[in-house]
């Protein structure tokens, strides 16, 4: 960084995301490290049945049995995803709100939750739910699941909103007063359709964090993909198949993801949302 960059007054911005492998303007070539990682593992997901050996002991391949037994465990991993992501959206809005009220009580409500939460492991989180809250709330293992990662998430989410919505201009606030709108109906009608457009990115890169943490619900007796592999694993005693296969659909689905929000983010910066 050069002393004229130091001085004057706009310091670096480090920015890590889940997206770190989407391709830049300029690595766009097919040897991208993007495309080498998303289309090495799609190809190792089709090459290893045909690669190894049938050696099981009815015969079988034991990739293409891992591939076979997982599925509905795909599903149950989305479901839980989705769900959670859904109800941190609606907790984020809410207490990101919160976060920027001038209601005392309200503000400090909000702000003791976010800071409570986020200081708090997620894992530990799923513990507290559903072994200690659970016999009381009369929780199973996929409520609990949803339950803790909508908590845990709207805390993440409630600072995106809060980020989201002090970034719009506060004349745009002003102009909408001027019309005649309360402070509700512009919040409503104004302020939150400019912040949703820019919100959507980091949003995005939540709901990836999200598909992999997602992993954790296996300890709740949640069937999600990682409790599949674990349950194949434990009958057959194919413990590299069988978290091989996991850590590479994991792989495909993040890196898939990451590349559609990448994408949406370039969208959203050519139609000028984003600078």
């Amino acid at each position: 960084m050069s002393g004229d960059g130091i001085n004057s007054g706009n310091p670096a911005r480090i920015n890590v995301t889940d997206g770190s492998l989407i391709p830049q303007k300029g690595e766009r070539g097919s040897l991208s490290a993007w495309n080498i990682s998303f289309f090495g593992a799609v190809g190792l997901l089709i090459a290893l049945p045909f690669i190894t050996p049938n050696n099981m002991e009815d015969g079988s391949n034991p990739y293409m049995k891992v591939l076979a037994f997982v599925p509905d465990g795909l599903v149950a991993t989305f479901g839980v995803t989705v769900a959670s992501i859904c109800c941190a959206l609606v907790i984020g809005l809410f207490a990101g709100l919160g976060r920027i009220s001038h209601v005392t009580i309200i503000n400090r409500i909000a702000t003791i939750y976010v800071e409570v939460v986020r200081g708090i492991p997620l894992l530990v989180q799923l513990f507290y739910i559903y072994y200690a809250l659970g016999p009381v709330l009369h929780l199973e293992g996929p409520t609990a699941a949803i339950l803790a990662m909508s908590v845990c998430y709207g805390a993440y989410m409630a600072e995106i909103f809060r980020a989201g919505i002090q970034a719009v201009p506060k004349g745009q606030m002003e102009a909408a007063l001027a019309l005649g709108l309360s402070p509700s109906q512009a919040m409503i009608k104004v302020v939150l359709p400019q912040t949703i457009k820019i919100i959507l990115p980091p949003i995005g890169n939540e709901f990836i964090a999200l598909l992999k943490d997602s992993s954790l619900v296996s300890i709740l007796a949640v069937s999600d993909l990682l409790r599949r592999g674990r349950e194949f694993a434990s009958t057959s005693f194919r413990y590299f198949e069988s978290y091989t296969v996991i850590a590479l659909i994991y792989l495909v689905m993040t890196l898939f993801f990451s590349r559609l929000v990448a994408l949406m983010e370039d969208r959203l910066r050519h139609r000028g949302t984003l600078h």
